[in-house]
């Protein structure tokens, strides 16, 4: 009897165990009902660096050609947001680290050219990454990623304020090139 009785306490202890060992078990997120979303053209890949602005979107429609434009559209705001952010603060550094006599108007004056040349300079963003997806639903899933030279938006600021005798008169290029430099460093 006493052989029994070891052979159903060792039974139960080892079934106890199997059961404590199983409840453990880490449950994965499918398991829990979570999907994985993909999202294209973001990432690590696709974020500003000291050469670059990026940015990116999607855009989404029953109409592939609606998605593929709001994607767009929402691409380049976002580009032209982050640039006009960085110009600002490059303008403000500039301004302040140097003798101009009328330290407001200046600023302002860069910040109207800034806006200028942000315009015109979105015109030439180069799509890094685009694709297109389907919904079940039918509706279209457009993703993008666009971006421009930093060094190519210091060059076009700066033909833009040579234009503006008042600030060239005190304007130093390679100063502003070091603080739009630094500036672009802080991206990374």
């Amino acid at each position: 009897m006493n052989t029994i009785k070891t052979i159903c306490v060792a039974a139960f202890a080892i079934i106890f165990s199997l059961a404590g060992c199983k409840g453990n078990q880490a449950i994965t997120p499918t398991q829990n009902g979570e999907v994985e979303i993909i999202e294209y053209c973001t990432g690590s890949d696709y974020n500003s660096d000291s050469k670059h602005f990026r940015a990116t979107a999607t855009g989404e429609s029953i109409s592939r050609e609606t998605a593929k434009k709001m994607s767009r559209s929402n691409v380049e705001n976002r580009l032209a947001r982050s640039i006009s952010a960085t110009l600002s603060i490059v303008t403000d550094n500039y301004v302040n680290s140097t003798n101009f006599n009328n330290k407001e108007e200046v600023t302002e004056t860069f910040n109207d050219l800034a806006r200028t040349v942000v315009e015109q300079e979105l015109r030439g963003a180069i799509i890094i990454c685009e694709k297109l997806t389907q919904k079940t639903d039918g509706a279209f899933v457009s993703y993008i990623a666009i971006e421009l030279s930093g060094e190519g938006i210091a060059q076009a600021y700066n033909e833009r304020l040579a234009k503006d005798e008042r600030i060239m008169a005190e304007y130093n290029y390679e100063n502003f090139k070091e603080t739009f430099e630094a500036e672009m460093n802080k991206l990374q």
